[in-house]
């Protein structure tokens, strides 16, 4: 399948109000997770939000790897996957974004800023990445998903527990406030371990970054090789305080 843009919307969805959407978060908190002893697995949630929001959801994906789409486009084949396609990719993750469009059963977004490169030059001067990475980020990750998720009724992320502290209280299922929408994170119990058993079990595309050292895979400018027992997201941003582009904060 071939990408398309989002600078023409393809398919209007139709949504439930916010409070017939909150009502299928607790619903799934009060039953498929309502036990402390056992968590829901990737391919439980995965199957709920198909059986939910068939038609009404999105993938978003970094292309580090082809799990999370393996795994939703399992129960919801043709599912919209989210490319957020900054401009600063590595050519790895472009190359990985193309073979997954073709392999899996998905419909591939390139999701793209309102700015090419050279006209956010232009206005802010180069290499903005250097001088305020997080208004680089807003403008060309945070803005234009902000952009396409009034689309959707849900949106399934691969956020996991094991990458940040600042992840470590991920919930499986939640309603994401800043943006309106339920939030999926089939893989939020998942070690970087089960992430790779699954993607060589499945024969699931993934980025030959990974095997280099590049953990977290960025914007190239703003990505570095993991030394070994470095956080996982230690290589994305270094020098900087920042540890989040901000789409999940």
């Amino acid at each position: 399948m071939s990408a398309v843009s989002l600078e023409t919307p393809v398919v209007p969805r139709r949504r439930r109000s916010d409070e017939e959407l909150k009502a299928l978060v607790d619903d799934f908190n009060a039953n498929l997770a309502a036990d402390p002893r056992r968590e829901p697995t990737a391919d439980e949630v995965a199957a709920w939000a198909a059986f939910h929001f068939a038609g009404t959801m999105a993938v978003a994906c970094s292309m580090a790897d082809a799990v999370l789409p393996h795994v939703v486009s399992r129960f919801a084949p043709g599912v919209d996957v989210l490319f957020l396609d900054t401009g600063y990719h590595f050519s790895d993750t472009l190359v990985t974004r193309d073979i997954v469009a073709e392999d899996l059963p998905i419909n591939l977004v390139n999701v793209t800023p309102e700015q090419t490169v050279a006209e956010q030059d232009a206005q802010y001067g180069p290499r903005l990445y250097e001088r305020d990475p997080a208004l680089c980020c807003q403008l060309r990750k945070v803005a234009p998903l902000a952009r396409t998720l009034p689309l959707y009724e849900a949106w399934v992320t691969g956020v996991r527990r094991d990458e940040a502290l600042t992840r470590a209280q991920t919930p499986l299922v939640t309603w994401d406030e800043k943006n309106g929408l339920v939030k999926i994170n089939p893989l939020a119990a998942w070690t970087f371990d089960d992430l790779q058993a699954y993607a060589v079990h499945n024969n699931v595309e993934v980025n030959s970054l990974l095997s280099d050292g590049f953990l977290s895979i960025g914007c190239e400018p703003c990505t570095r090789r993991v030394e070994p027992g470095e956080d996982p997201r230690a290589g994305r941003w270094a020098g900087f305080t920042k540890t989040e582009c901000g789409l999940h904060t």
